[in-house]
């Protein structure tokens, strides 16, 4: 029986791979002092309840390239993306000025309060800035740490190992790359349809969907012809699952998604909803996201604008029509695809955190 990509054991073992990690560092971190030791129970702490997308698509690509669905090392190569997806989380936090992240206060807010809390000397809000950025980058560090590991101590994924580094590479500077654009965006009175779509390629298609498929199947020894496939099925659906982010950002429950409702529109993202409210507008409705975008008082006006100048619906067409895509890929590449990565795809951008 083909095993599924969204299996819940397999996300269990991520996540305790992820805590043993952690525990093989403290005596590095240790050896600092009591205050250095904390990053690693900050690090689990922040790692602890995501939704292991990027690991799952990994163990996909690896389970249609042929891999081994009772091979360990590919669930710690896999959880390894775990800790890119910390560092950038940590990085976007502090870049956005985000309060919260999965319903916590974020690195930079936590270290903020502590040196309040403790009465420290210098400017808090500068501690908890340089926090955020030091944490950011170690996890990076521990995303490369933890794969290779992982690669070289298993005899299948060991000859594999060359083909796999060059999509984690590529990944983490797609991944900065599309970051760059996403900050730039804000900068600008406004940004087209394609723009914005080209930020949501860069910044989480590729990087959340496209790149980890691509590990696991190269570590499985897939040929060019089968990662040409798999970049069918995952751009498309790389690219509904941030026009789903961008919704939830806009429209979703705080509760679920661990983020205060409107965070998007009140740091002035230029999502493709924003785009295609200003594509959909009239005149007054542009001046409107002109002046309102960004601020805290225009989130309610802006959301009204991206339902009412009929953005909200456009997007959702643009979500059905990239799923349809994505589904239509999955079934080029067989049957067994549609048991591994089928239901994965749908949860993908079907979700309301």
């Amino acid at each position: 029986m083909t095993s599924r990509a969204d299996d819940p054991d397999f996300r269990t073992r991520v996540d305790h791979s992820l805590v043993a990690f952690v525990d093989d560092q403290r005596p590095v971190l240790a050896e600092l002092g009591p205050e250095v030791e904390d990053l690693a129970d900050v690090s689990v702490a922040f790692v602890g309840g995501g939704k292991r997308l990027r690991p799952q698509f990994c163990y996909a690509g690896w389970l249609i390239a042929g891999g081994d669905p009772q091979d360990r090392g590919i669930v710690t190569a896999a959880a390894a993306l775990e800790w890119l997806q910390a560092s950038a989380l940590v990085h976007d936090d502090l870049m956005d000025g985000s309060d919260t992240r999965r319903g916590r206060p974020s690195v930079h807010r936590d270290f903020e309060s502590r040196h309040r809390r403790e009465s420290r000397h210098g400017d808090a809000v500068g501690f908890g800035a340089s926090t955020a950025v030091l944490l950011g980058d170690l996890l990076l560090s521990w995303c490369d740490e933890m794969f290779t590991a992982a690669v070289l101590g298993s005899e299948s994924m060991r000859p594999h190992v060359m083909a796999a580094r060059h999509f984690l590479d590529r990944c983490k500077t797609e991944v900065v790359a599309g970051q760059f654009l996403d900050v730039t965006g804000q900068t600008r009175a406004s940004l087209s349809v394609d723009q914005a779509m080209t930020v949501v390629r860069y910044k989480s298609a590729k990087y959340t969907v496209e790149r980890p498929l691509h590990i696991g199947a190269s570590l499985a020894g897939a040929d060019a012809d089968l990662i040409a496939a798999l970049s069918q099925v995952a751009l498309p659906l790389g690219e509904a699952f941030q026009l789903r982010d961008d919704v939830l950002g806009v429209f979703g429950d705080p509760a679920l998604t661990g983020k205060p409702a409107g965070d998007d529109l009140r740091e002035g993202k230029r999502t493709v909803l924003v785009a295609r409210a200003a594509e959909l507008t009239d005149d007054a409705g542009r001046a409107l996201l002109g002046t309102s975008l960004g601020t805290s008082d225009g989130v309610m006006a802006v959301r009204e604008l991206i339902v009412d100048s009929g953005a909200l619906a456009a997007v959702e067409d643009d979500i059905a029509r990239l799923e349809d895509q994505a589904d239509s890929a999955i079934d080029r590449l067989g049957p067994q695809a549609r048991v591994v990565l089928g239901p994965l795809a749908l949860t993908t951008t079907r979700r309301n955190r």
